[in-house]
């Protein structure tokens, strides 16, 4: 797997370690957001804010745009809600944002 050179460096970065317990996590869910033809819209940007701020790790689907246009997004989105990419699945974006602290133990030990 290729590490994630195209998250910028101001946005919340993982570990390997930490990366591989979230995949192993996010595994099973489904996207709860959909980023459309329109884009990241300041509503969709708040549903992924509030979706973060209840699960902590979810799948956005990136619909409707190119690889280069997916991997902005992704950036965008990180940057704007303090989160972390964890993984590309095709259209599907992982990301992850820590919540309260009794439940961050992603792999860090």
């Amino acid at each position: 797997m290729k590490p994630a050179a195209h998250v910028p460096q101001d946005t919340l970065q993982l570990t390997p370690k930490q990366r591989r317990a979230l995949r192993a996590r996010a595994h099973a869910l489904k996207p709860v957001v959909t980023v459309g033809q329109a884009g990241l819209t300041p509503a969709v940007l708040r549903e992924i804010d509030l979706s973060l701020a209840h699960h902590e790790l979810i799948k956005v689907k990136l619909a409707g745009l190119d690889r280069t246009a997916r991997q902005r997004v992704t950036e965008e989105i990180c940057r704007r809600t303090g989160s972390a990419w964890v993984q590309h699945i095709g259209r599907i974006a992982v990301l992850y944002r820590p919540g309260r602290p009794e439940h961050t133990d992603i792999g860090d030990s």
